[in-house]
């Protein structure tokens, strides 16, 4: 019994010991240490080039999609006027027309930035690929297209063409490739089909026989199936079928049409003619085009929505030494007019560029961006409710101020274009 009664006081003094520990003693808190996190990175991107006058290197300004700033500035050469961004994005590839050159970047990056040296007096002003082997660059000033390897940035081979190249259409399939000339000095325009496989020309293509007179832009369908050539000269858009390289019809749009856009979301053709007053909405299901006019006055450029719903109009109206600046936006299903946004009113000092307002919508429909270059600026545009978010200025120019002790003038924007 003696026995038993100390085993209980032993077992009781045991307990207390480990309820008393259990309230005295703690063990350490773990906290777990969270590393700095890094920014995310953008998702979608939007590039503006500007010119810097003539006699120095000009800039491409990346913008962030989401974030409505600008994330980096690359240097790139003397008046650059074209860009295109390949590889899914992660490169942009620019003509510098005013000293023979292409300039190509991340965009994410300022730097580095790799020079491409053309031949001299190639004045090069398009760039265009849907490969990820080749782009193609359209020199203006020799007649010439520069195949560059994207491996290497070597000009791979040289490609003859028409008088003045100004616009190119790879198809989709990258089988062809097709070069809009717009000729010079009476001497008329031509378009010109190359095999994109062995970069040979061909020279008895029906195409090239064609009575062209100004052809100045170039599409492709998304299913490879046609190319469209817009005519300025000729007041319309032809149709060619690339499987026998013949014209198979085309559509009047009036003299003076200067812009077309391919618009995959309703396999439709956007034309602006500035000189009618008209924006031409074409049904590009059949080879009729089934044509849809819209007046807008002094169109400049278009932007689609890739999700379908609306088409943004660039507007430039020449009052006496000033130009005033808007963007027409239309429902894209009939062409109504939704909404007409004012964006800017200043001096016009842009005679030479090759449009004065350039416009572009982000890959997301969120945005939609137009370089203004009077203006010195880029439009933001958020399209929930078509509202100007801000004016981006372009980067500061070499130009001296215009007031002893204030700021230099911006540079002036001339393309924009969206990544993906």
């Amino acid at each position: 019994m003696k026995k038993r009664l100390l085993m209980r006081g032993a077992c009781a003094f045991a307990a207390l010991l480990i309820c008393t520990s259990c309230g005295d003693t703690y063990r350490p808190v773990a906290n777990p240490i969270i590393p700095i996190q890094p920014n995310p990175g953008f998702l979608h991107v939007a590039l503006v080039l500007s010119i810097n006058g003539d006699q120095h290197p000009g800039a491409s300004t990346t913008i962030d999609v989401s974030g409505d700033t600008a994330v980096s500035q690359a240097e790139v050469g003397f008046m650059p006027v074209h860009a295109a961004v390949v590889l899914n994005g992660t490169r942009v590839y620019t003509a510098n027309s005013l000293d023979d050159t292409v300039s190509t970047f991340a965009p994410s990056t300022p730097a580095p930035v790799t020079t491409i040296s053309l031949p001299a007096g190639s004045a090069p002003d398009f760039v265009a690929t849907t490969e990820t082997a080749f782009v193609y660059v359209a020199n203006s000033g020799n007649a010439t297209v520069s195949a560059i390897a994207l491996g290497t940035n070597v000009v791979a081979y040289t490609i003859p063409v028409g008088i003045n190249p100004v616009a190119m259409a790879e198809l989709p399939n990258q089988q062809k490739l097709y070069v809009a000339s717009e000729g010079a000095n009476s001497i008329p325009g031509s378009v010109t089909s190359i095999n994109s496989i062995d970069w040979s020309v061909n020279t008895t293509a029906p195409l090239a026989s064609y009575p062209w007179v100004s052809p100045v832009w170039a599409a492709a369908r998304s299913d490879s199936g046609r190319v469209y050539i817009l005519d300025s000269g000729a007041g319309m858009v032809a149709v060619i079928d690339p499987s026998t390289d013949s014209v198979v019809n085309s559509v009047s749009v009036g003299v003076g049409a200067n812009f077309m856009l391919y618009d995959t979301t309703h396999n439709r053709l956007y034309v602006t003619n500035p000189a009618t007053g008209n924006v031409i909405f074409m049904d590009a299901s059949t080879d009729s085009l089934a044509p849809l006019v819209v007046r807008v006055a002094n169109a400049q450029s278009v932007a689609a929505l890739p999700d379908g719903s609306r088409v943004y109009v660039a507007t430039a109206t020449v009052q006496g030494s000033n130009v005033n600046s808007a963007v027409t936006v239309l429902n894209a299903g009939n062409g109504s007019l939704k909404k007409i946004v004012p964006l800017t009113a200043v001096a016009k000092i842009c005679s030479q560029t090759r449009f004065e307002l350039v416009a572009a919508a982000a890959a997301d429909s969120s945005r939609v961006y137009v370089g203004n270059c009077d203006a010195g600026n880029t439009s933001i545009l958020r399209t929930s409710d078509d509202t100007l978010l801000l004016q981006l200025p372009a980067p500061a120019s070499a130009l001296p101020p215009p007031q002893p002790g204030g700021n230099p003038p911006p540079q002036n924007p001339v393309f924009v274009l969206a990544g993906p």
